[in-house]
């Protein structure tokens, strides 16, 4: 209970501000008179797609909203974004340097769930030796290699929006962002509404000149940002906007391109036959960061919602809780091919899947974890599926009771962690689409959060150390635990090593965002950011409580040197914290690690700070404003 309280906090915590600043008051988006693309600019194309059909009129759609929506009316809308905003737009531009080509290799790349599918982060490593990272409201544009000539090159300030990632490719730089504008009043209106005005923004950036960033496209759709990859020269991004009409007045999705706004009809607007809870029409748009002159292309369905993404080479996979209706994951299968987006398939599956990993593509095959509930007790549940969506396989009814914590899928293998007092690890055979079956499990103290493959027969696994407590089905999370297992044998799996970092209180990053793990077998490294919590013994009895917490006492980088014949070292730790200065001081929090040639940089919201990756000596640093 413990433990589902806290992962809640930090996963849903944003949204929560989101839906506290808005509860009660219905959302409601004004009307953007119709000014079509500017002039000479060819028109944004929809996508087109055989499996659904779209609606022949507004009152077409107005009467299926009526008919097919058990809420009707404008309702609060959550993203992935923070709501601030800031004064008006401004840029700065300071001098350049030059820096030498870098060899393939010679730098780390965001820590991804697929192989050549980036995702958006706000660190990024670009060819020749910069590195992008993105601080509140400020895109810094960084020339980090060599260290001896590190300096700011670019500031790039956002006061229209909120930047909450950033693409990198070649000479292309590509910001996300939303903007949040509320709370308004409109009088007029015969029922009385709250407004909160949504959009998910795009701006891309030419980069040839580091020093001077050039906006080359500025993109805006009405809605929130939910998820984007980027595939070769090609960006995908999702936005989901509420599906309603007021007064009966229909307010469909907009998209504004270099100051010039279209909205999408009716008639561009697909969907499936049904009943949901509430709708959102969730657009889908295909952008080509490379050639400027290729129009970006849309895909508009109105779904009951979107819950988690996952991408593979050629299909996106979208998924919506159903929390209404049963309880049940709808899955939707979109193919992608460069700026050609079709969707082909919708399924179904029982129980909620947890994150994108909980999600896998393989064999054409999809293959999906979610937990279930009956009468009080919670499951564990795999299904694989054609790509039609229809199940072909399932194994249900795992680990009754237990709370699931991670699922990692590799190959024709998937791993999954449960927990209640000791953490199971499950190994499973998914090598026959039809008859998924479990090969073995571990049970040990602690459980992992987030599992990461070291190589095909071993399994990193970030999480929290536990002790089991004396009275009730239950444990104590502790300090952070990192272990390392040997699934070799598929029916013994093993734990070869681990490390516990701190006390109760501890944490990482990496428990809810993978992209601030750093791993590079070759390199025998591991890299996580670590809040350590420490108790003071002084203030408890002996033996210390296991449910006593520690407070904060140190912030940074753990930098490890991990193999199969090493095991798990420490090698040191790295601060952006000097001495004196208050630990609570998180503009100075170590929130990424990357690294280029020998050398290890870390990055906070206030420093990027540069250390040989030999010895950790520190080599210099770059203050950012």
């Amino acid at each position: 209970m413990e433990k589902q309280i806290r992962e809640q906090a930090i996963r849903y915590g944003l949204a929560a501000i989101l839906l506290a600043t808005v509860l009660g008051a219905l959302i409601y988006n004004f009307g953007i008179p119709q000014l079509g693309l500017r002039p000479g600019n060819p028109p944004i194309p929809a996508a087109h797609s055989s499996l659904l059909t779209t609606f022949t009129s507004s009152d077409a759609l107005k009467n299926f909203l009526k008919n097919n929506s058990a809420t009707q009316g404008p309702f609060s809308l959550y993203g992935t974004a923070d709501m601030q905003m800031f004064d008006s737009p401004n840029a700065f531009r300071l001098g350049g340097t030059s820096l030498k080509s870098l060899a393939d290799g010679a730098h780390s790349i965001t820590n991804v769930q697929v192989a050549g599918v980036d995702e958006a982060d706000t660190v990024k490593v670009g060819d020749n030796g910069y590195i992008y990272t993105l601080s509140n409201d400020t895109v810094y544009v960084i020339a980090a290699y060599p260290p001896k000539n590190a300096a700011v090159l670019a500031k790039l300030k956002f006061s229209d929006m909120y930047p909450v990632g950033l693409f990198v490719s070649g000479d292309r730089l590509a910001v996300f962002g939303s903007q949040y504008t509320f709370p308004m009043y409109d009088s007029r209106l015969i029922n009385v509404f709250y407004v909160a005005e949504i959009k998910t923004y795009v701006k891309v950036f030419d980069i040839q000149d580091r020093s001077k960033p050039v906006l080359i496209k500025d993109l805006a759709l009405t809605g929130s940002y939910f998820n984007s990859r980027m595939i070769g020269d090609y960006i995908y991004f999702v936005t989901s906007k509420p599906a309603y009409a007021v007064n009966d007045t229909l307010y469909l999705p907009e998209i504004t391109m270099n100051g010039k706004t279209t909205e999408i009809a009716p008639t561009e607007i697909r969907y499936f036959n049904g009943t949901e809870q509430y709708y959102q029409y969730t657009t889908f748009m295909a952008m080509n960061l490379q050639n400027t002159t290729e129009s970006p292309v849309y895909l508009t369905i109105m779904l009951g919602g979107t819950s988690n993404m996952y991408v593979s080479q050629n299909n996106m996979y979208v998924t919506f809780q159903d929390w209404y209706g049963g309880g049940n994951t709808t899955i939707y299968r979109i193919y992608t091919q460069a700026s050609n987006m079709t969707i082909e398939a919708k399924g179904t599956v029982p129980g909620q899947e947890h994150s994108q990993f909980s999600m896998d593509e393989y064999n054409d095959h999809f293959r999906i974890q979610t937990s279930t509930w009956l009468d009080g007790t919670s499951y564990t549940n795999v299904y694989v599926l054609n790509m039609n969506l229809a199940t072909t396989g399932k194994l249900k009814n795992l680990a009754p009771g237990e709370n699931f914590h991670s699922a990692r899928f590799m190959g024709d293998k998937c791993y999954l962690v449960t927990f209640q007092k000791t953490d199971p690890l499950f190994v499973i055979d998914l090598s026959n689409a039809t008859n998924p079956h479990v090969l073995g499990e571990l049970e040990i103290p602690g459980y992992s959060d987030y599992l990461h493959p070291y190589d095909e027969t071993h399994i990193i696994g970030v999480g929290k150390n536990t002790v089991e407590a004396e009275e009730g089905n239950f444990a104590w999370y502790q300090g952070i635990k990192i272990s390392m297992f040997d699934v070799s044998n598929v029916s013994h799996p093993v734990q070869i090593a681990n490390y516990v970092i701190g006390d109760r209180g501890s944490d990482t990053q990496v428990l809810y965002d993978h992209k601030a793990f750093l791993f590079d077998r070759s390199r025998n490294l591991l890299v996580i950011p670590v809040t350590e919590a420490k108790i003071d013994e002084s203030k408890y009895p002996q033996p210390i409580p296991p449910y006593a917490y520690g407070e904060p006492v140190w912030q940074g980088a753990y930098v490890f040197d991990i193999s199969l014949y090493h095991n798990l070292t420490l090698q040191g730790r790295i601060t952006h914290l000097d001495a004196g200065m208050d630990i609570y001081e998180q503009g100075y929090w170590v929130k990424r690690s990357l690294y280029i040639e020998n050398v290890l940089y870390t990055v906070s919201d206030r420093m990027v700070k540069m250390n040989s990756l030999e010895n950790l000596a520190q080599i210099g640093e770059v203050p950012l404003a």
